[in-house]
């Protein structure tokens, strides 16, 4: 009897093992530091420039700066590594070269990777994963959707590298059925941060939940972590590197560095706020520089020998900020206390951040930050930008925002036509696969100077998040044309999108108030007839109330009982290359018309 029962223990086993060997994955591994172009992101300085792959500061650094910044420059904070896969399991492994944990804070922080999803709605999707810490750490993340409905082309992921420590070497695999796509860093100016540990990352519990992590998600921008533990002191040595880098923000968070207890005169600290921003303002005239208080420590309130070290800076802070002002200094700001406002258990130790304490900090400087860069947000989503990739099938979003960003430098057009597939399919640069008005297209708007802003399956927040990433930025166009909100139809009330419009247009005046804008009323589309009806009479009142232009050419493709005339549409939706003929010749009227110089009196025409 027990003979048989080891028999069959021992059968169970072997069978087990059988099953789990034919389970097993080959992976194949992408070694980030090895790529041809530039894919590790939060790096102001690359290449040859840096002594190691994962480096934050450039090699001739160590000759001027202070040895325990030099020594941190090695942290991999703040860097993080973008990609493109269809799997359902992602593995990363990789040696650091300090210690994995510190008493404060978890291995997971000091020395894990952190992994988000981005789903073709662009939405940031947080992965658990399952790791081993040993001399190689390895992360492994399985039970993956490898894909949203839209498509089978693959997630984009992103990848946070460790907080505070070194990163000797790091692989990325994927089964070997997989193929995995490498993303270029984002070609956005990034919000470059100076400052100390806070800022560094301590104690987030993972790389994802550091407050400039969590800022960068937000604004969907690249963020340049040069927060350094201990040693965010406004030094001339690092403050003279910060014009090296194309910033669209720069953002000096030093004061905790700053107290009595490091030993520098007060003086001398106000000294270093005021010389700083000068330096910066002398090679970067009009780049916005936020200065930002003391956030103070959470026993403060009843420990009034700490209070007095966070009062005492924030003070020589506001006597800075108020000199620089009314010396002219212009585009500077400041992020007070009050404003971060941290709670009772923002913190681990009195002085770095829990979780909930870097999500206080990284909401109080987007409410900072948005009206600097004039990037509002609103309470509904046709308000809130984003990205998307639903169409991927046809085009690639992001390769194609930035061919027009190219486009838009190299030839600068006269009118921009923002819209969705109707006007992505019409015709023009870039060119797609797919298109039926080519004709029209070419003899009808090209003449005219307009410049083709259509993205397929584009919804208003995505062109709001267009207009906030560079697309109406370094020319002057006459003339915004709008079509855009169709695809918004089967998410949101028609408030929402005729409110979203309005707001797309204040953003799109803020940055080009000279030009005229022509908004245009949705095509009607088949079966929702009667509801865009209505749907454009609110536009309408919009437009008023935005001080746009509005037009409904659309009304020419309705039949006398209001339905759709099929002769006009591929699909109901889109227009055939007769649908945009018509579309073109009732559209031409209200476009701007090519202004000629005057003829001198006394010459022939």
């Amino acid at each position: 009897m027990k003979k048989t029962i080891l028999l069959a223990v021992a059968f169970i086993y072997f069978t087990n093992l059988c099953v789990f060997a034919q389970q097993a994955t080959d992976y194949v591994w992408w070694n980030p530091a090895q790529a041809t172009t530039p894919v590790i992101e939060g790096q102001a300085w690359s290449g040859k420039a840096i002594q190691n792959p994962y480096d934050r500061l450039p090699t001739q650094a160590e000759k001027s700066v202070r040895k325990e910044v030099w020594n941190l420059s090695h942290n991999a904070a703040g860097l993080l590594i973008r990609f493109r896969a269809s799997t359902d399991q992602i593995m990363v492994r990789y040696v650091v070269t300090g210690k994995q944990a510190l008493p404060h804070m978890p291995a997971t922080g000091v020395s894990g990777v952190d992994l988000y999803a981005i789903n073709s709605d662009g939405d940031a999707l947080w992965c658990a994963g399952k790791y081993t810490f040993g001399d190689t750490i390895q992360y492994r993340f399985t039970g993956l959707e490898p894909n949203d409905t839209y498509h089978q082309k693959g997630r984009e992921y992103r990848l946070y590298l460790p907080l505070y420590n070194s990163v000797k070497w790091l692989e990325i695999g994927v089964p070997t059925s997989v193929t995995l796509t490498p993303l270029p860093v984002r070609a956005d100016k990034p919000i470059v941060v100076y400052g100390t540990s806070i800022a560094q990352g301590a104690c987030a519990s993972r790389p994802g939940m550091a407050w400039t992590s969590i800022l960068g998600r937000k604004l969907d921008r690249p963020v340049i972590n040069l927060g350094f533990s201990g040693n965010g002191r406004l030094e001339k040595e690092v403050v003279d590197l910060l014009p090296e880098i194309d910033a669209k923000l720069y953002v000096l968070d030093c004061l905790p560095n700053l107290v009595a207890t490091v030993g520098i005169k007060p003086d001398e600290i106000k000294t270093r706020i005021i010389e700083s921003v000068k330096a910066l303002r002398r090679q970067k005239p009009t780049t916005p520089i936020l200065l930002v208080e003391h956030a103070g420590y959470t026993e403060g309130s009843l420990n009034p020998t700490r209070r007095q070290l966070y009062t005492d800076v924030n003070e020589l802070m506001q006597q800075a900020f108020a000199q620089l002002k009314s010396e002219g200094i212009q585009k500077l700001y400041l992020l007070p206390k009050s404003a971060i406002n941290l709670s009772n258990d923002a913190m681990v130790d009195g002085t770095h951040p829990t979780d909930l304490g870097m999500q206080q900090y990284a909401d109080a400087y987007e409410r900072s930050i948005r009206p600097i860069l004039n990037e509002p947000v609103g309470d509904v989503s046709t308000m809130k930008p984003l990205t998307q990739y639903r169409d991927a099938r046809s085009y690639d979003w992001e390769t194609r925002h930035l061919a027009i960003l190219a486009r838009l430098k190299s030839n600068p057009p006269r009118i921009v036509f923002f819209g969705n597939s109707i006007t992505h399919f019409w015709g023009g640069e870039p060119k797609i696969d797919r298109a039926s008005g080519v004709d029209s297209w070419n003899s009808i708007l090209e003449p005219l100077g307009v410049q083709n802003m259509g993205y397929g399956w584009d919804r208003i927040e995505n062109v709001l998040w267009r207009v906030y990433h560079g697309e109406l930025d370094g020319y002057s166009p006459a003339q915004i044309v709008i079509m855009i909100g169709t695809n918004n139809l089967q998410f949101n009330t028609d408030a929402e999108i005729a409110d979203g419009l309005g707001f797309l247009v204040r953003a799109m005046q803020a940055r080009q108030p000279n030009a005229e804008i022509l908004l245009i009323g949705l095509l009607p589309r088949r079966q929702m007839e009667p509801r865009i009806t209505a749907l454009n009479q609110r536009i309408a009142q919009v437009a008023g109330e935005v001080n746009a232009t509005f037009i409904q050419p659309g009304t020419i493709f309705l039949k006398s009982d209001g339905k759709i005339d099929e002769a006009f549409f591929s699909d109901g939706l889109h227009p055939n290359a007769e649908g945009y003929r018509q579309l073109a010749a009732k559209l031409v009227p209200s476009l701007k018309a090519v202004e000629v110089a005057p003829v001198p009196k006394g010459r022939k025409k």
